[in-house]
């Protein structure tokens, strides 16, 4: 087990938390004041916190099964 590698995973999936709760309520903020004049900066700014969320957390959860398993191992030739 690498504890250095397990610490990283755990602030990858707190960072991960975190926009899973705020991206969403940025989304329904835009939806909600469609017509004001912010409305399409908002709506992006929300979406892409939403992909960023989806890719941190694939991301942690490769830091933190390399950390609590090991690295893969190869066949060298």
């Amino acid at each position: 087990m690498n504890t250095v590698k397990l610490k990283k995973g755990l602030l990858k999936m707190g960072i991960f938390i975190v926009l899973c709760f705020i991206s969403p309520v940025i989304l329904y903020q835009a939806f909600k004041n469609q017509d004001h004049r912010l409305f399409y900066i908002v709506l992006v700014i929300g979406i892409g916190l939403c992909i960023t969320a989806i890719f941190y957390g694939f991301w942690a959860i490769r830091i933190l099964i390399n950390g609590l398993l090991g690295e893969k191992k190869t066949k060298s030739s």
